[in-house]
């Protein structure tokens, strides 16, 4: 492919791209760019907002490039600042190593192994000494770190922010030095982040990164950025199950920026949709349906994803559930059935939860529970039907 349809295709739904001029230069050397992500391992798990970034790699590996994925395991001890309004609480190094482990094998199910290099930054960040990390600072200002939007907010509003939160992007910065990268990616809110990763290249001799943001997304909640922080995060490490119930749950406005970032449909098919759903030609419950399959089939298969839409069918739509019912959020995957009436679904006593469950009153994706010692394994999406009229979406906390 020419350089110039690799950029067009490259930059499709990006929000900042630092710069196209600059890329397609690059690009028109015809050698294998490395093109960096880094993340921190924060928690376990991958989710969807990573796959947005992950799937931009990919792309860049099918075009012949070489990724760079760099598991934060030193800097997830500082906390990335970026778009929080508090300090973050610091990892211990088992608990990084541990995470970043996991992170390592789940990025594989977008990435092409063979394209993919790893490494972990306590490589070169563990054995700075403090001598290093003063010249490190000595090569950007406070007065250019104060130019982040939320550093410049809590300073303005007194709170505090610690001296190792202006050290995080220097780090971060750094990792692009190391691994002499190409090109760097991230999401929206790392903005700040890479273009101090450009100055910090340029202060050690080398070209600086070319820099690609995507669009952040939000998580099953509709409201907040998609985080595991936030836990409204649909994970790479889901059950098929799991998943496609969670995409169905999102709501029906974020189903066209899902499509965009999440699946592989040309410009042509989403002017499509956005015409259906515009002239009322489809009903969006379908349109999700479609928008599940696709995503779900990414990670488990098509034919596993089509199992999964069967089985959401079955349960959700034939029963003329309600579109809209209250959740009950559970901090654990299994709970007693009485437990869970009494404590959650304003059952009055353990003696009336036990009466409506002898009375075959209560039910579990229309499974009646009729054992009063029954401990129920949750599952994400699972509906408790109390009676004939009362709904409750039981969701993981």
């Amino acid at each position: 492919m020419r350089p110039e349809e690799q950029l067009k295709e490259l930059s499709r739904n990006h929000v900042s791209l630092i710069s196209e001029e600059e890329l397609l230069e690059k690009l028109k050397k015809k050698r294998s760019l490395r093109v960096k992500l880094g993340v921190d391992p924060s928690r376990p798990d991958l989710h969807l907002g990573h796959a947005v970034v992950l799937r931009k790699l990919r792309l860049f590996q099918e075009f012949g490039h070489q990724v760079v994925l760099i598991i934060g395991d030193f800097t997830a001890r500082i906390g990335d600042p970026s778009g929080r309004s508090k300090t973050r609480p610091m990892l211990s190094r088992e608990e990084a190593k541990a995470n970043a482990e996991s992170y390592s094998k789940q990025a594989f199910k977008i990435l092409n192994r063979d394209l993919t290099e790893i490494r972990f930054n306590s490589e070169w960040l563990d054995p700075m000494s403090f001598e290093d990390v003063i010249r490190l600072s000595s090569r950007y200002t406070v007065a250019r770190m104060m130019e982040r939007h939320d550093f410049a907010r809590r300073y303005s509003e007194n709170e505090p922010i610690g001296v190792s939160e202006f050290l995080y992007p220097l780090a971060q910065a750094y990792d692009s030095v190391v691994v002499k990268a190409d090109v760097e990616i991230g999401g929206d809110d790392q903005f700040f982040n890479l273009v101090v990763g450009r100055k910090i290249q340029e202060e050690y001799g080398l070209e600086a990164q070319t820099i690609l943001t995507v669009p952040l997304i939000e998580g099953t909640d509709g409201k907040l950025k998609m985080s595991k922080s936030y836990d409204n995060y649909i994970a790479f490490d889901d059950s098929p199950r799991d998943m496609f119930g969670k995409i169905m749950s999102i709501p029906d406005s974020l189903m066209m920026k899902y499509f965009r970032l999440l699946t592989d449909k040309s410009d042509a098919e989403l002017a499509e949709y956005d015409r259906k759903l515009l002239n009322n030609a489809v009903n969006p419950r379908d349109l999700k349906l479609a928008l599940a399959v696709e995503i779900t089939s990414q990670f488990f298969g098509r034919e596993t994803a089509l199992n999964a839409q069967e089985e959401f069918i079955s349960i959700f739509r034939n029963k003329e559930l309600p579109e809209e019912m209250p959740e009950i959020k559970l901090p654990a995957e299994s709970i007693s059935i009485v437990d869970l009436l009494v404590s959650h679904a304003n059952i009055s006593s353990r003696s009336e939860a036990r009466r409506l469950i002898d009375q075959g009153g209560v039910r579990v994706n229309d499974e009646v529970l009729d054992d009063v010692h029954s401990v129920l394994a949750v599952s994400e999406g699972d509906v408790l039907r109390i009676g004939k009229k009362r709904f409750y979406r039981l969701v993981k906390c």
